[in-house]
């Protein structure tokens, strides 16, 4: 990887929490499989992960801030996160550290899941 993972995933959550679709997608592979955190389940690819963004911005505010970034011994990557959940009113839903593990295929991200921290 050209970058470290601490610089690549410092700019990919940036993007994410400026809310700026285009740019997240600039560190996902196009087919990327993606854990759909609020409704549950996946979504697969661009169009999906856009969708899926695009409905929970409009019910609600997170922020995802990287705490640290560690390469598993499997070879995923896993980036423990302080997470913090809004509705749109601004009430606070959710304040805490989750780890989200990654896929990295090519530079890109391949895929993320979510796992409680313990």
């Amino acid at each position: 990887m050209k970058e470290t993972y601490d610089t690549f995933f410092k700019k990919a959550y940036d993007a994410f929490n400026a809310r700026n679709i285009e740019e997240v997608f600039s560190f996902m592979h196009p087919d990327v499989h993606w854990a759909n955190g609020w409704e549950g389940g996946y979504v697969n690819g661009y169009d999906e992960v856009r969708d899926y963004w695009t409905r929970q911005w409009k019910e609600l505010d997170p922020y995802v801030y990287p705490v640290s970034v560690k390469e598993r011994e499997d070879g995923k990557v896993e980036v423990l996160v302080h997470q913090v959940v809004k509705d749109i009113k601004g009430n606070l839903l959710f304040d805490g550290m989750v780890k989200h593990i990654y896929v990295i295929e090519n530079n890109l991200i391949k895929s993320m899941d979510i796992e409680k921290q313990e």
